[in-house]
């Protein structure tokens, strides 16, 4: 019997970029909550830590959502998940027009928005790509990533445009259409195509013989599992204290709203390359070294933002974009990286439901930075304490690569039976 075809590799380039671009929409709603932070803060004067919790309960319900929906992938066809997640998103946001209190601004935004995106977005776009592109893991996950770069790019400006036009109830409104009108036919336009095949150069993830497929009952026993699970809470605590405070933070430095919005656009620019170019090079090096790289340039994001607040006057412009760029070249690492190590841990028919364990992790710590920087500011007025914590978090998920590395490398390692 001749081998099983894989998909020629312009239907699976096709298919990257039409999954890049669904979570472009659906990530870009994530990322646009800063700018819409600053609008509710303008009309109803709600206190920072109310604002902040509404996007902790929404990472908090997307992330417990995310092992049931790997758990729906090892079943069904992720792209199946990605089409009604499209469809209730729409619905989703355009329900979110209507908050006028901070309990409708939990239960519409937190709840069913978070659980919109979780269904169209990360862990069903991870399981597809890791069922096709496992000759190319590290690349094929930096490109469908970087998908959310672009959402940082496209959508968070084009938020902030419609709330300066229209008010954010227009703009809520007009996502919701815009996310429903690509997902869910490019969804079903994708599940139309044949599933892809392995071939057999597409056995493992990484050089060398590839782990045998665990359960997640197995993996948990583990210490890498846990290892992951730490990389994952404590770098997104980190980037996401950054992602949800920055533009607030910088409007009350004297820098224009839209200067402020478009900050997020340039992150998006600058994670686009660094998902990229640091997937591709996670398929040649190590991709705890890639990892660990990202998180020292993440560091110096959380520096230079600090920094900004020191002088008197509006910080420059160079400052500015600088620091963006910092942010999306280091973050990216957390995002497009560890969705990868986890695959060179844990690949096989479980896989769906061990990187959902992952991405909860992932949205613990995503609610936890950005509540606990609310918090702090409104306590004392200032947001150094907590970007003091986000760096020791960024310090903690470096730590926990290394030493994931160090028992991989050892796990592997030839024993000497020579002595004794």
């Amino acid at each position: 019997m001749p081998p099983a075809r894989s998909l020629p590799d312009s239907q699976r380039i096709l298919s990257l970029g039409i999954i890049a671009f669904s979570l472009a929409l659906a990530y870009g709603i994530w990322y646009a909550y800063g700018v819409i932070l600053v609008a509710l803060l303008r009309e109803y004067g709600w206190s920072r830590s109310v604002l902040a919790g509404a996007f902790s309960v929404f990472t908090l319900v997307h992330g417990f959502a995310n092992p049931l929906v790997g758990k729906l992938c090892d079943r069904v066809r992720p792209l199946q998940l990605m089409a009604a997640g499209g469809a209730l998103l729409g619905i989703a946001l355009w329900l979110d027009s209507t908050i006028a209190s901070p309990t409708g601004l939990y239960l519409l935004f937190g709840v069913c928005t978070a659980l919109a995106v979780a269904l169209a977005g990360w862990v069903p776009a991870i399981v597809q790509v890791q069922r096709d592109f496992q000759d190319r893991l590290g690349l094929a996950l930096g490109i469908v990533s970087s998908g959310v770069g672009v959402g940082m790019l496209l959508v968070v400006p084009l938020a902030q445009l419609l709330i300066d036009a229209y008010g954010w109830r227009t703009a809520f409104r007009a996502l919701g259409v815009i996310c429903a009108a690509w997902i869910v036919p490019s969804s079903l336009y994708l599940l139309r195509r044949p599933a892809a095949r392995r071939s057999a150069r597409q056995a493992g993830a990484a050089p060398g013989k590839a782990p045998p497929p665990l359960t997640l009952a197995e993996a948990m026993r583990g210490e890498p599992f846990w290892l992951m699970l730490a990389v994952f809470f404590f770098g997104n605590l980190c980037s996401q204290t950054l992602h949800v405070h920055q533009v607030v933070y910088l409007v009350d430095l004297g820098v224009a709203s839209m200067v402020a919005a478009s900050v997020v656009g340039v992150v998006g620019v600058a994670s686009i390359v660094g998902k990229t170019g640091g997937g591709w090079l996670s398929d040649r090096m190590e991709r705890e070294l890639i990892f660990f790289t990202g998180i020292a340039i993440m560091l110096a994001a959380v520096a230079v933002l600090a920094a900004l607040a020191v002088p008197a006057a509006t910080p420059p412009g160079w400052a500015i974009y600088g620091y963006a760029v910092l942010l999306g070249l280091g973050y990216s690492v957390t995002a497009s990286l560890v969705p990868a190590m986890v695959s060179d841990r844990f690949g096989g028919p479980h896989f769906g439901a061990i990187v959902g364990m992952g991405l909860m992790s992932s949205a613990a710590g995503s609610a936890a930075g950005p509540w606990m920087a609310g918090v702090l500011f409104d306590l004392n007025g200032s947001y150094m304490l907590a970007f003091l914590i986000a760096g020791a978090g960024g310090l903690a998920a470096g730590v926990g690569a290394w030493r994931a590395r160090v028992l991989r490398v050892r796990a592997t390692r030839p024993v000497d039976r020579s002595a004794g």
